[in-house]
């Protein structure tokens, strides 16, 4: 909307502008050997239009500025509002942020009724100077008919030229308010364009891909930092996990090692090449991440795999969802019909299986089955796994987890986990403690040591046996 009011400014108020300027100086050359008197006066008055746009201007765009961004914040609230309905819903907080909502409209709409006044008063002044600058010219060339200084049609010229005077401006000024929302629109679409790029990267990493962090610190916010001089291997061809309580930095790790957390300092290397010069395309080719929240499109399920490798034949689709255990199920007459509603003629779909927005027609275990399946069509030399087994069932679990320990070896893997009976296999084990390196070494090692993860073990085996002995008694 900006952009077309914009467009608005530079197609039609400016040309306006420079005819509203040559306009009054042709008339008072075409009018001054006609009566030299008429025509000064109405040059003299001609001015206060302009004067009166300029009058209105700093207010105005002090005024567009605020409704620009109270439209941007509603714009906001209404996407997150719905965004997370759901959550409002099973909370009951949605009449809460209901009436938030209603109250920022509100504040909108009083904000747009403020523009739309302080609009239309400044048109009534400018048709105010206007019409009162026609009337005026009718009132000269009636006086100086009447005293002779003029003829007939002398004061019929100075009648029909007076008004015109005038319109040209009074054009201007209905295209002002256009151009100056689509000004205040533009400042915010400059500070965009205006926001440095990132210096090009041309680094490529060896072809081993080992990732080493050197004293390697980062905060979201410049006052708070969460990861604090850690220093971690990740070799070639590895299992390495990372653990610790909720908060401690696991997450902020693989967001520094995909790119998505820039600013860090200290040194990161993936296959000898500093990240922070590794090009974009380079760092996604060699580095995937496969996450809780890995999203699956509408679509087919060979379009989601496809996204991985757009060249795999159906051959390769079908192989990286036997690995997942999704393959007899997509197969299979019954598996497709819970998936989708199809004709009598489409059975088994298979490959062409439809999937909702979101894979919202699968369960989550199968979702993060095609999510990983995806991964292992892309075959990157290194894996990041944050948290993907998490909130699925314990059959989906374990065939992840299967396959997460079968690319050990072939890949280099990181898995971030909360849940420590994952990562028993790992050839090393980060326990980190508040954005610190607390102790690192093997399942057993770390247990001998009796510290933190030795801690954090023991409370998950007591809570995870408690539960099986509930369900015993059940």
């Amino acid at each position: 909307e900006g952009v077309e009011q914009l467009e608005t400014y530079f197609g039609a108020y400016l040309p306006q502008f420079f005819y509203a300027m040559l306009a009054p100086v042709t008339l008072f050359v075409v009018l001054a050997p006609v009566s030299v008197k008429a025509a000064v006066i109405l040059m003299v008055c001609v001015p206060l239009i302009p004067v009166s746009i300029v009058a209105v201007q700093k207010f105005a765009k002090r005024l567009l500025g605020k409704y620009w961004g109270q439209y941007a914040a509603l714009g906001d609230s209404f996407l997150e509002n719905l965004q997370g309905l759901t959550t409002l819903k099973i909370y009951q907080a949605d009449e809460a942020r209901h009436q938030a909502m209603n109250r920022e409209a509100e504040h909108f709409r009083r904000v747009t009724m403020k523009v739309l006044t302080m609009q239309l008063n400044s048109i009534i002044v400018m048709d105010i100077i206007a019409y009162g600058g026609a009337a005026l010219g009718i009132g000269i060339a009636a006086r100086e008919l009447a005293v002779g200084h003029v003829s007939l049609s002398g004061a019929l010229c100075i009648l029909l030229l007076s008004a015109d005077f005038f319109l040209p401006m009074r054009a201007l000024g209905s295209y002002f308010h256009v151009a100056m929302n689509g000004m205040a629109a533009s400042d915010k679409i400059f500070k965009l364009l205006d926001l440095p790029e990132a210096a090009g990267k041309t680094a490529e990493p060896d072809a081993d891909c080992a990732i080493h962090c050197r004293d390697l610190h980062f905060g979201y916010a410049a006052e708070k930092e969460t990861l604090h001089g850690l220093n971690l291997d990740f070799p070639c061809g590895s299992f390495t996990a990372l653990v610790g309580e909720s908060g401690c930095g696991k997450s902020t790790i693989a967001a520094v090692l995909t790119g998505r957390a820039a600013g860090y300092t200290g040194s990161v290397t993936l296959g000898g090449q500093e990240l922070s010069a590794v090009k974009e395309s380079a760092l996604l080719k060699n580095v995937t991440l496969v996450s809780l929240g890995s999203h699956l499109f509408k679509g087919t399920v060979a379009e989601n795999l496809r996204m991985a490798a757009p060249t795999a034949d159906d051959n390769a689709l079908w192989a990286v969802l036997k690995q997942v255990r999704l393959a007899d199920f997509l197969r299979s007459e019954n598996g497709v019909h819970r998936l989708v509603r199809v004709s009598p003629f489409d059975a088994n779909a298979g490959l062409d299986t439809q999937l909702n927005e979101g894979g919202s027609n699968l369960s989550g275990g199968q979702r993060q089955r095609l999510a990983l399946a995806r991964a292992l069509l892309h075959d990157s030399p290194v894996y990041i796994f944050d948290e993907a087994t998490s909130n699925i069932d314990v059959e989906s679990e374990n065939d992840i987890m299967a396959q997460i320990q079968a690319l050990a070896g072939k890949k280099t893997v990181i898995l971030i986990s909360h849940r420590l009976a994952n990562v028993t296999a790992a050839d090393n084990i980060y326990v980190l403690d508040h954005g610190s390196l607390a102790e690192q070494g093997t399942h057993e090692a770390l247990l001998a040591a009796g510290g933190t993860y030795a801690r954090l073990w023991t409370q998950q085996q007591e809570l995870e046996n408690y539960g099986k002995e509930e369900a015993s008694h059940a």
